[in-house]
């Protein structure tokens, strides 16, 4: 056998494994391969936000959100929920990406830019977000994490997050694959805070990926598609 030929047999299942773990990991990301475009819903109880972005390059997306949350405030039957509005510009940038040999892990940037528009204060406010996520994730495990600051005038709305799972089988990367999540929550506004504790089950396909969980503050639904 040629020298390339035998090159090519031996790089032939760490190729395979690469391009499989490419496909998963698309659904764990904050944007698409490089001219795609990804299309992304979430709804809660608490929060709702249907964002898309373009991929400039492998590295670059821009794109737009709009969404709104609710804060609950007082105590008792004196308790209100607040109702926030929002709509910005995106920009998501991958610091860095690792790799490894059976593996690949990701540390993102996305920014945001925009309005937001609170009942009970006046006009609106330009709102801001630095926000770090890290991801990683095998073909059959994932871990995730991430903070999310808003911030306005007279406004904050902190996330922090962290996640683990495991797929139920190995899929081909034109398979779906079904894929069991817990997520840890934590949101805090102004001097309140929440935390929720989230089991869900995700389903991943070539151009889409689903999520559906629940817990005692009621359902939530995840959507990504990309094209």
């Amino acid at each position: 056998m040629p020298a390339a030929a035998k090159l090519a047999h031996g790089l032939a299942p760490a190729l395979g494994l690469l391009a499989t773990l490419s496909a998963a990991s698309a659904w764990a990301l904050p944007m698409a391969s490089q001219g795609s475009v990804m299309v992304m819903a979430e709804r809660s109880p608490d929060e709702r936000e249907l964002a898309a972005n373009f991929a400039l390059t492998a590295r670059d997306a821009l794109g737009g959100a709009v969404g709104r949350w609710h804060e609950p405030m007082g105590h008792g039957s004196a308790m209100r929920a607040h109702e926030r509005e929002y709509a910005a510009l995106t920009y998501t940038r991958l610091l860095r990406r690792w790799n490894l040999p059976h593996a690949q892990a990701n540390l993102w940037f996305v920014g945001m830019l925009g309005e937001v528009r609170a009942h009970a204060l006046p006009g609106t406010r330009t709102l801001w977000s630095p926000a770090l996520l890290a991801d990683y994730e095998t073909t059959r495990i994932y871990f995730g994490a991430g903070i999310e600051p808003m911030r306005a005038r007279g406004l904050r709305h902190d996330t922090v997050y962290a996640r683990a799972g495991f797929s139920f089988y190995q899929a081909e990367y034109d398979e779906m694959q079904p894929w069991f999540i817990l997520q840890a929550k934590r949101t805090r506004w102004g001097m309140d805070a929440k935390s929720e504790l989230t089991p869900m089950l995700r389903v991943i396909h070539r151009r889409f990926f689903f999520e559906l969980g629940g817990n005692d503050n009621g359902a939530q639904v995840n959507l990504m598609l990309s094209y």
